[in-house]
């Protein structure tokens, strides 16, 4: 989900002229060696092993690069076709390079060892959770139903899973990412998963080990930010990584704006991906839209329908702590503007928008450097005594002269759904689920009850009020796309079991005074991700808001089958209309997105 904060430690360091070009390929670690289907056991060792690589003749490709200029690593438009396709033999480790590994696992294993469950590999990566290799295009089988014909295109969820097992401490935000496309035509589907050619994971599949420190798990406690940062700025000093390229894993989520797809994570720059017309995933660049994109971007910009335009923040534990931006509907990114009344870093890891306005959370989630130095806590920890606040700005700002803070106690909001203009502009709604258990936000995920609430900010009178949608563990809520910056009548969101496990869908009207909601659980042992809404007839402007599909990956832990649920929106139980067998596990993970095969030619 979150890889936050994370560029600004190593950003601060200086960049090594001397750094050597990677080499990407794709020979990867092997995961359990039993068969797809049987049950994952809980990992009891971790231990890096590799496959030997294989020869298969390298396919070219004609497709041309986005005109936002791409950063070095990865280059552009590389061929994935195969697993071995443009690979090159891993060149032996360097003598600084083995001796720095030395000194991690004098780290790893006598100063800062994975003791807390919330960063022990054992935990973290334990049954569907475990890593995955990349998988080719592959053909699946559908078992129930048959795919409709409006889910021609491909459904794409992003999610952590690390090249590496990791030898130290590691948090589940830590992972590389790693994308799980469904590639759908005329009713038959073929799935395909692949990581993103990030920087990091380009030079770290050319070292054959763990390079970049992990910043959600790594910096706990001043003995152990000490140790590590120094070993990672004599590893930058020494060439082995350049922290300009990016440090990012770009494993949160995916956006489509401008004619562009990119996979996201809030630590670095956009990296834009295509799918070819086989169903493979290509990684094309790291996008820093002609050099007017700098550092990072949230992993959740918003697209309004209506205009093609997309909005989106940086945020940063230096001033200015919260910069606002948008980009035109061609992609076109527009000026920044600060924002300096933000007088405190905050962990903004979303937020919404309207027609008129942006509106941020200062929630009580920020930078905790005490908590790191006399604690041994994580850099980013929770500040009770800090009252949550709403800041709402015109979306079309050039400054923050205009903005205004509306104090909301205990309102934490970490994903934002929605959010509506009403009373002629002179209001605004939000729906958001409010995490009531803030405190175990990033060690204890079980514990996390996160509430669906409608709070509605009166701009004339300042009055906020507040209302509960539903009482259950809601999260990673969506809606019908195309109602984005609109008043919506329905959501559908995941219902915790505890969170990061995801028992099954609700579809709640958020219309009614009481609560009215209808579900999907997914039955014993079965847990899926995050939904996401299709409609059937996307251009229709007179289609009913829920005329459409909810769809997900959902995995059987009693049985070690994964399959792509496609579930009627506008049936009372969110009946299953198809369901695809998948040709191996699909690990749980963060956000997806659907692209439309118009759309998919446009890339």
């Amino acid at each position: 989900m979150m890889d936050a904060f994370s560029s600004s430690f190593l950003s601060t360091l200086p960049p090594s002229t001397k750094l050597r070009s990677p080499v990407i390929t794709t020979t990867l670690r092997s995961t359990s060696p039993s068969p797809y289907y049987a049950p994952l056991p809980y990992i009891s060792s971790v231990r890096i092993e590799e496959k030997p690589p294989t020869s298969t003749t390298t396919t070219k490709t004609s497709h041309q690069p986005p005109p936002q200029s791409p950063k070095a690593w990865p280059p552009p438009a590389p061929s994935y076709a195969s697993p071995s396709v443009g690979a090159k033999k891993r060149v032996e480790p360097r003598l600084s390079t083995m001796i720095f590994n030395t000194f991690d696992d004098i780290i790893n294993n006598f100063i800062d060892p994975p003791l807390r469950p919330s960063v022990d590999p054992k935990h973290v990566l334990s049954h569907n959770f475990a890593p995955v290799d990349e998988l080719p295009p592959t053909p699946c089988e559908v078992i129930q139903g048959s795919l409709p014909p409006c889910l021609d295109g491909a459904y794409i969820r992003n999610g952590p899973n690390p090249q590496f097992l990791p030898r130290g401490p590691y948090h589940l935000f830590d992972g590389d990412g790693m994308l799980h496309s469904i590639r759908i035509s005329k009713g038959k589907a073929t799935l395909c998963s692949r990581y993103v050619k990030t920087y990091k994971y380009s030079i770290e599949n050319q070292m054959g080990s763990p390079v970049f420190p992990n910043v959600f798990s790594g910096f706990n406690g001043l003995t152990a930010a000490a140790t590590r940062g120094a070993l990672s700025a004599v590893r930058i000093l020494s060439g082995e990584f350049n922290p300009a390229n990016g440090i990012g894993l770009a494993n949160t989520s995916l956006a489509l704006f401008g004619n562009r797809l990119y996979a996201l994570g809030e630590s670095d720059l956009p990296y834009s991906i295509r799918l070819t017309s086989t169903g493979d995933i290509q990684t094309l660049g790291r996008i820093d839209f002609n050099g007017k994109l700098f550092m990072s971007m949230t992993a959740h910009p918003k697209i309004d329908d209506d205009t093609g335009e997309a909005f989106a923040f940086r945020y940063g534990p230096v001033p200015p702590y919260l910069t606002y931006f948008h980009f035109d509907a061609n992609g076109n990114k527009q000026p920044d503007v600060p924002i300096f009344s933000m007088t405190r870093p905050s962990f903004l890891h979303d937020f919404a928008i309207t027609k008129k306005y942006a509106i941020f959370a200062d929630i009580q989630i920020g930078m905790n450097p005490m908590d790191m130095i006399i604690g041994g806590g994580s850099p980013v920890g929770t500040d009770p005594a800090k009252v949550p606040r709403i800041g709402i700005i015109p979306r079309y700002a050039k400054d923050e002269s205009e903005i205004r803070w509306f104090d909301v106690p205990g309102f934490n909001l970490i994903h934002a759904i929605n959010a509506w203009d009403e009373d002629d502009g002179n209001a605004i709604v939000l729906l958001a689920p409010n995490i009531l258990s803030v405190e175990h936000t990033l060690e204890r995920m079980d514990l996390v009850h996160a509430l669906v609430e409608k709070v509605r900010i009166d701009l004339r009178t300042g009055l906020v009020t507040r209302h509960p949608i539903s009482a259950r563990n809601l999260d990673f809520a969506v809606l019908n796309p195309a109602y984005v910056a609109k008043k919506n009548k329905y959501v559908y969101a995941a219902v915790g079991d505890p969170i990061p496990k995801i028992a099954g869908v609700v579809k709640l009207d958020v219309s009614k005074g009481e609560r009215q909601e209808c579900s999907r659980m997914y039955g014993p042992g079965c847990f899926g991700g995050e939904p996401f809404f299709v409609a059937k007839e996307p251009q229709n402007p007179e289609a009913d808001e829920d005329d459409g599909y909810v769809v997900s990956y959902v995995h059987n832990e009693n049985t070690g089958e994964s399959r792509f649920l496609v579930m009627d929106a506008q049936s009372h139980n969110l009946d299953i209309v198809a369901a695809v067998k998948l040709p191996r596990r699909v690990p749980y993970g963060f956000h997806g997105l659907f692209v439309r095969e118009s759309d998919l030619n446009k890339l």
